[in-house]
């Protein structure tokens, strides 16, 4: 009997040691290496390649290549960018009610959405041989695309809580993520504005210099002339450039989903019965912290994206640097991405909201000096430069704030849990839809303005336009957005408060698990 007794204390000593390390193990198997973070971080560059590309060269694009009337570029812009703020709250209900399959629930969306992405992506490029239609083409793949697109960046987005179970390790792969991403921008930039900017954009002169008398003529007769040459070369380019940036977005998905595995048991972590959607929506939209953050970035990210969607005509014609601005575009994004990590110091050493005021309103002056003196290349190039530092805080803050409201959020209703993801998806459907406002408001203040398709110069009314666009306006919304940052009530005080508390109930938490634990293993 003793030797029994001695027997299953043997056996119970062996199986209790064995739970014990059990977790142990799962933890250096859920581990990633830098091979599978950077499998994860290239994923997140298509996103930003293309939304690079569109964004700064579209509008010229169906301007002066094109040749689209403003106003009907005005809608294909408004329509497109409003489109593809509505497919992002629509795609992740469908991702939600998606079945597992042996790839996964949100790998499968990213495989077959990429190379139909690519071909409307390419079609975006191309001007069709038709005399009508030209603008449904345009409207019709530029929002097939935006929706293709969202597909591919919305379950990417939702991955990392797939990847591995451990924070820790979520945490590193979305430092390469961001990283990647920053790169990204400057890709789309450089692979875009290079390529395009190898060839002369065509262009007619203004009747005004040519003569009154048989001026139409005249015009015509450039018109044949541009057409049969460095127009055609023009469109090749732009068709050229989309074929590169389309090849590396598959090359960019291959790598994704061969390196990087959706692990289905990190999501059956959530034992809580989830809070309906328009439920988790109501409360997240009634918090007081999230609703004035996202009031002040609508306002200073709406004063970048005019300038981003602005500053290539600008620079083309008020400026007179018709072969430059690709490059001028690419030091913007080149100072944007090596001062990301002065400001990540930045807003640790200073506080988040210190470095919203002085980063963000750090490009006023510039913005000013642009406008005010004349035309100079070298002031330009400093000015893109100093915007550049600006767009890198712009960039960051939001991501970088937005968890610190979360966490408010969680104190104030910590029995209501799973709204991450609305937190996030809206913040991003507010974005585009402004973006998508300002762009076409922009493009119809031209075409009021009396903006000349393809022209050599523009009347001094566009040339004001522009400089409102891209000076004056930001300015105004820059200053409207930081004065909306002081109602912010998130200081550096109480989100350390915030964080001692959360820590306290997770401790709480633990300790209550950890109780449990040891009752269960005293049955044993």
């Amino acid at each position: 009997m003793a030797g029994g007794g001695g027997a299953e204390r043997a056996r119970a000593g062996g199986l209790l040691p064995s739970a014990c390390r059990q977790p142990r193990r799962r933890e250096n198997r859920e581990r990633l290496s830098v091979c599978s973070k950077l499998c994860y971080a290239v994923g997140g560059a298509p996103y930003q390649i293309t939304g690079c590309a569109l964004g700064f060269f579209l509008q010229i694009y169906l301007l002066d290549v094109a040749q689209l009337d403003p106003f009907y570029a005005s809608i294909i812009l408004f329509v497109g960018r409003a489109w593809d703020a509505i497919t992002d709250p629509m795609v992740g209900f469908f991702i939600s009610k998606t079945s597992w399959t042996r790839f996964g629930r949100l790998m499968p969306w990213i495989i077959f959405s990429t190379p139909f992405a690519v071909i409307s992506y390419f079609l975006i490029w191309f001007v069709p041989d038709i005399s009508r239609g030209q603008v449904m083409w345009y409207l019709v793949f530029y929002c097939i695309f935006q929706t293709l697109v969202t597909c591919f960046h919305v379950p990417y987005s939702a991955l990392t809580m797939f990847i591995s179970r451990e924070q820790s390790e979520r945490d590193s792969a979305t430092a390469y993520r961001m990283t990647v991403e920053v790169l990204g921008t400057v890709l789309g930039t450089a692979i875009q504005g290079q390529i395009v900017g190898q060839v002369v954009i065509p262009c007619i002169e203004s009747p005004l210099f040519i003569g009154k008398t048989n001026s139409s003529v005249a015009m015509e007769e450039l018109n044949m002339t541009h057409d049969t040459g460095s127009l055609t070369d023009t469109r090749n380019a732009y068709m050229i450039a989309a074929g590169v940036i389309g090849g590396l977005y598959i090359l960019c998905a291959v790598i994704l989903s061969v390196g990087v595995r959706e692990k289905r048991e990190s999501s059956e972590l959530q034992s809580d019965e989830p809070v309906s959607f328009f439920q988790g929506l109501k409360l997240v939209m009634n918090h007081g912290a999230y609703i004035k953050l996202i009031a002040g970035f609508l306002f200073t990210s709406l004063a970048f994206m005019l300038l981003e969607g602005n500053f290539a005509l600008f620079c083309t014609y008020t400026l007179g640097f018709r072969n430059e601005f690709q490059n001028i575009l690419l030091a913007i994004m080149l100072s944007a991405t090596l001062t990301i990590p002065l400001w990540q110091w930045f807003l640790t050493r200073f506080g988040k909201k210190t470095a919203v005021y002085v980063g963000i309103s750090s490009a006023i002056p510039f913005l000013i000096m642009v406008a005010v003196l004349d035309s100079n290349l070298i002031i330009t190039y400093i000015v893109a430069v100093a915007a550049g530092i600006s767009v890198a805080a712009a960039f960051l803050l939001p991501w970088s704030m937005l968890p610190d409201v979360i966490d408010d959020f969680k104190l104030q209703h910590p029995d209501s849990h799973g709204h991450e993801a609305i937190f996030f998806s809206f913040y991003v459907f507010f974005t585009k839809f402004t973006s998508g406002v300002s762009l076409g408001i922009s493009t119809l203040s031209l075409d009021f303005a009396g903006y000349q398709t393809r022209g050599c110069s523009q009347p001094s009314e566009v040339n004001f336009t522009l400089k409102m666009l891209v000076s004056a306006v930001p300015v105004g919304l820059i200053l409207l957005g930081l004065l909306l940052f002081k109602l912010y009530p998130i200081d550096e005080e109480k989100r350390r408060k915030n964080k001692k508390a959360l820590q306290d109930l997770r401790e709480e938490s633990n300790s209550s698990s950890e109780s449990d634990n040891t009752e269960l293993a005293s049955i044993v």
